[in-house]
């Protein structure tokens, strides 16, 4: 019996120990086995790994492929123009040991922040050697593969490869920004101002030839209108010739009805005129003809 309460205890503590020595790599990450600081065993394929209880930790690093979201950096441009670029970087830890020995305990963050300080600088040397031009352009994908060769070379001390950096802004600095849109602004107002005056010419000459148009048009219809008025006066002048060669009297009677309705109408003006005048010639006659000075007579037979 107590040879069994011994044994528990020991059972126990050896079952623990055995626990403790074993460790678990996923597949997403790397591991290695320190010793004081140093390392004695890497571990980068998943499955089942051992380590000494107590005396060996395991420090494990993400395998995966991962981003950096570099800070934007102000660049002197070839032509001395100033641009605000940052970009996104793709890279993973290749060597675990130079690795942990350039970082330390700081791990992927401190990594981070050297590989920024790698990437940065590499943007303003490629990016200030070129005009501003090439790198507002689409086509600057040589720019962005040059960045990523530096920045590989230089992170092959810390155990990492840069797989690719990409520019995800380009844009003027703040302080140009108001009087770069000004300038826009001021330019667009000005395009618009040439705009107007062009419509407004091009209406003032449809709005002049209209006008001709409806002077000449207008011209044209009182022309004819002139001449179709004196071909019927001449027609109604020729008729009334005609009528009076015809019958002479009938002609002066109907004149001077004419002349009658006329000169009677209803009103407030007077007319003064002697009764012998030829004008009541009609009115004074009975019949109308015979008693007019000048009628023709009647033969008798």
């Amino acid at each position: 019996m107590m040879k069994s309460a011994i044994l528990l205890p020991i059972a126990a503590i050896v079952g623990a120990a055995a626990l403790s020595s074993l460790f678990i790599v996923d597949e997403r990450e790397k591991a290695l086995v320190l010793q004081f600081g140093q390392v004695k065993q890497i571990k980068e394929d998943p499955g089942l790994g051992f380590k000494i209880p107590l005396i060996q930790e395991v420090v494990r690093y993400d395998g995966r492929i991962l981003g950096l979201p570099t800070t934007p950096v102000e660049v002197t441009m070839l032509d001395d123009r100033r641009l605000v670029v940052d970009a996104f970087a793709r890279w993973r830890i290749t060597d675990l040991v130079e690795f942990r020995e350039a970082v330390g305990a700081g791990g992927e963050v401190q990594a981070l922040r050297r590989l920024e300080g790698i990437i940065n600088p590499a943007i303003q040397q490629v990016l200030g050697s070129v005009p501003s031009s090439r790198v507002l352009s689409e086509d600057r994908t040589a720019l962005m593969n040059q960045i990523r060769d530096i920045a590989r070379r230089q992170a092959l001390n810390l155990g990492i490869e840069v797989i690719d950096v990409r520019l995800t802004r380009t844009d003027l600095p703040d302080q140009n920004l108001e009087a770069t849109f000004a300038r826009m602004r001021a330019e667009r107002e000005r395009e618009a101002a040439d705009e107007i005056a062009r419509g407004g010419e091009a209406a003032q000459r449809v709005r002049a030839s209209a006008d001709r148009t409806v002077v000449e048009l207008t011209s044209d219809a009182r022309r004819q209108a002139d001449v179709i008025r004196g071909e019927a006066d001449a027609e109604r002048n020729a008729i009334y010739a005609e009528a009076f060669g015809q019958d002479p009297e009938f002609f002066a009677f109907t004149r001077s009805l004419t002349s009658y309705e006329r000169a009677l109408q209803s009103g407030n003006s007077s007319i003064v005129m002697q009764p012998d005048s030829e004008f009541f010639d009609y009115l004074r006659s009975d019949s109308g003809r015979g008693d007019v000075p000048g009628a023709a007579t009647a033969p008798q037979e």
